[in-house]
Parts: structure tokens; C-alpha cells; sequence
């Protein structure tokens, strides 16, 4: 009979197994269901792997987590950033700082991940068995767990059971079957689609360090930073972290809202309203399509042009010849463009899933059920989503490693 069963050969469970192994566990089963574990980590990243991020202090890495801000300070204090950037490093996989913050493999190939966790796992003992997936649970009056998964002729025993089955509904529904409350999963980390045709005409184009206020309902979500304007509205940085801490009200609302953009990284308005008056007698000669005021240099060309555009201003036109009126419009536009939200980018193109098992049936301490003894989680199955940036990993590195510990510590006592 294993000691351990993991099911779903992701991040976290390749973690959580290797830990226990580590520990001194001896028969360790990771149960995949498809026929290529880790495909996540694979192709996370453009194929890079992000697998983390530089924040060093747990206190401010939980900030990164719209689901589960409060409840990670506790695992973080035992496993965080510093903790997984050390552990790969001592198993073989070196780790670089990008100027956002994001690490990744010095190799830039998530072959060099992959195939560190998959050896690793052979190494101290751990039985991969792909395409094996867990289909039915039973908990014994003994103790322990009967499984059924697919290619099973019987039931398998084992004494614990860990799930790790990512955003799959399957997991959740074995959790639910368990006597799991679960969060209903709802997308998170999308892209906008936005009314208004000058948006599609700029494709492409990226700005940096740009407030956005997002109105849903009487809610208002704030980020700032980049974003990228697409055919069919807005994405980049800024915009998935925005759209991450308001995915449940986004949802709730239908997927409609107004937002709020301010294209000059927040300049203070008196100094920009001086700095347009000055411009009609410093630019007078110039054309507003050729000319701009110091505040408004950072604006990309294209962009600059189409906010011109969309405050009814001819570019063509001398600085000196702007109205009043003109002036008012224009910075109405570069400080406070409002859009409509029509609805989410493609279908498919969300990050993870906001959603899963309730934290308050977790003892996060060693990521075990409150209410199935034997029954471990870690990674997306919880209720627990971070920001893009090597965030959402983090957690799984996290509580695999709080998991599998927890689980080789008990078979000690």
C-alpha cells in the first residue's frame, strides 16, 4: 500500500512528492492524468518558466494574491521566493532576475525545470504513473483511502491522499464528494474587450505606468503600471492584475464595467493644465501632432496622435491656434478617457482560475483537510490565485513543500 498518492503531476505535486520522498517516505505515487506531466511548467512563460518572483519579504509577496492575501503570511513565513529560488538552485537549476522582478531558469528553457523536477523525483523513489487518473475516493474506517482511477482494474489503497489536480473541475468535485465546501471558480488574469474602434486601430502599442480605474458596480478596483493595447481592447501587466483582484466582481456583474484611464501616468492636473497653456506660446509655431508639452513626451506617437483624434483635435493644427475649449477636451482625454467593458478578451485566454476549495476547511499549517483526516491539498485546487509574475507558482511551491513535509512528519510521530 503507498504511503502516499498524489494526485496531478503539476507543479505542486511534483513538490509536494519530492518533499515527502525527501523525508524519508518510501513508496510515493504521483497519478497524472494525462500523458505529459508538468505541461504547465513546460509551457509556462513562452516556454521560459517564470518561476517566481524578487520579493523577498513574505509580507509584501502576499500582496500578490487576490484570493489568499491573508491566510499565505503564515506558509510564506516557512517557504517563500528566497526558499524556492535556494531549492531549485541545489537541485540543479540556477535562476536569473528580470528588470520586472520575474525569475526565471538561466538556461531561459523550461526543459531545464521540467527535467530537474522529473529527476529529482526518480531519484529519491517516486513512481509517476501518466494517464492515470483519479476517478472515486473512499475513506476507510481504518484509515486511509481506496481509489479508483482509470487503467485501475481494483481499487488501490493508500494512507494519504494529497490533491493537487491544479483548476480541473475533477479535483474539486472529489473534494466536494469528500465533504468539501468549494468556492465556485470563477476567471481570473484576463484581458478586457473594450467599446470604442481607435483602441483596435492602435494594436500593438504599449504604455507604461498607467493609472487605471476600474468602476464594477459600486465597487472600484486601482493598478497601475504597463498595459498593451490590442484589437480588441486592453491587456499587459496593469490590466491583468486589475482584472485578477476584481474577477469576482467582474463575474458578478456580467462582465460589464467602465474604465477609467489616465495617459499620463498620473501627471498632477494644475501642472499639466499650465504646461497645454504654455505650449500655445512656447509650440506656438508647431503642430500639435509635432509637438508636446514636457509632461505628455512619454506618450508613445500613436497613441498621442489617436487621443488627439478622440478629443476632436486636428494634429495639423499650431499649438497657438488651441482653444480654451480645446485644451479642456484634450485633457479631459489624457487624464480621464473612460471606456466601456464589453466583456472579457478571447475565450481561453485567462491566467488561472479565482476559485476552489474554502481555506477555511484547510489547516494551512500543513495543508491538511479539516474535515477528511489523511486528505492533503496544494496548489490551484484551493482557493488561492496570485498575479501573473511567477506568483501563482510560488503558491504551488509553497504548499507542495508544507505538504509534503507535513506528510512524511506525521508517518514519524
Amino acid at each position: 500500500m503507498p504511503e502516499l498518492v498524489v494526485a496531478g503531476g503539476g507543479a505542486a505535486g511534483f513538490m509536494a512528492a519530492i518533499t515527502a520522498a525527501e523525508a524519508g517516505l518510501q513508496q510515493v505515487q504521483i497519478w497524472e492524468a494525462t500523458a505529459e506531466p508538468l505541461a504547465k511548467v513546460r509551457i509556462s512563460g513562452g516556454g521560459r518558466c517564470n518561476l517566481t518572483h524578487a520579493c523577498w519579504d513574505p509580507a509584501e509577496l502576499v500582496a500578490n494574491y487576490p484570493r489568499g492575501e491573508k491566510p499565505l503570511r503564515g506558509p510564506f513565513s516557512r517557504f517563500a521566493a528566497g526558499d524556492a529560488v535556494a531549492w531549485f538552485g541545489e537541485r540543479g537549476v540556477d535562476l536569473h532576475e528580470e528588470a520586472d522582478g520575474r525569475m526565471f531558469p538561466t538556461s531561459n528553457s523550461s526543459a531545464t525545470v521540467v527535467d530537474a523536477l522529473r529527476r529529482r523525483a526518480e531519484a529519491v523513489g517516486v513512481e509517476l504513473h501518466s494517464q492515470r487518473a483519479l476517478q472515486a475516493v473512499q475513506p476507510l474506517a481504518s484509515g486511509g483511502f481506496a481509489l479508483k482511477g482509470r487503467g485501475l482494474g481494483q481499487p488501490l489503497h493508500c494512507a494519504k491522499l494529497l490533491l493537487a489536480t491544479g483548476g480541473h473541475p475533477s479535483g474539486r468535485q472529489l473534494a466536494q464528494a469528500l465533504g468539501h465546501r468549494l468556492i465556485a471558480p470563477v476567471p481570473s488574469l484576463f484581458t478586457l474587450r473594450l467599446a470604442g474602434k481607435f483602441l483596435r486601430e492602435l494594436a500593438g502599442v504599449s504604455q507604461g505606468l498607467v493609472p487605471l480605474e476600474l468602476h464594477v458596480g459600486a465597487e472600484i478596483f486601482r493598478q497601475r503600471g504597463t498595459v498593451l493595447i490590442t484589437h480588441w481592447g486592453l491587456s499587459g501587466p496593469a490590466l491583468l492584475r486589475l482584472t485578477a483582484f476584481a474577477a469576482r466582481a467582474l463575474h458578478q456583474n456580467q462582465y460589464r464595467a467602465e474604465l477609467r484611464v489616465d495617459w499620463t501616468a498620473g501627471a498632477d492636473p494644475q501642472i499639466l493644465q499650465q504646461q497645454l497653456r504654455q505650449a500655445r506660446l512656447d509650440l506656438a509655431r508647431k503642430q500639435l501632432a509635432n509637438g508636446r508639452p514636457e509632461l505628455l513626451l512619454a506618450i508613445k506617437k500613436r497613441l498621442w496622435l489617436a487621443l488627439l483624434n478622440q478629443a476632436q483635435l486636428d494634429a495639423a493644427m499650431p499649438w497657438a491656434e488651441l482653444s480654451r475649449q480645446g485644451e479642456q477636451r484634450l485633457q479631459q482625454i489624457l487624464q480621464r478617457s473612460v471606456y466601456s467593458v464589453l466583456g472579457r478578451g478571447p475565450f481561453g485566454e485567462e491566467f488561472v482560475t479565482a476559485g476552489g476549495v474554502d481555506l477555511a476547511e484547510i489547516n494551512l499549517v500543513k495543508m491538511e483537510s479539516r474535515k477528511q483526516p489523511g486528505l492533503f491539498f496544494a496548489g490551484e485546487i484551493m482557493d488561492i490565485d496570485g498575479v501573473t509574475g511567477g506568483f501563482n507558482f510560488q503558491h504551488c511551491w509553497s504548499s507542495g513543500w508544507i505538504a509534503g513535509g507535513a506528510i512524511a512528519a506525521g508517518f514519524k510521530q
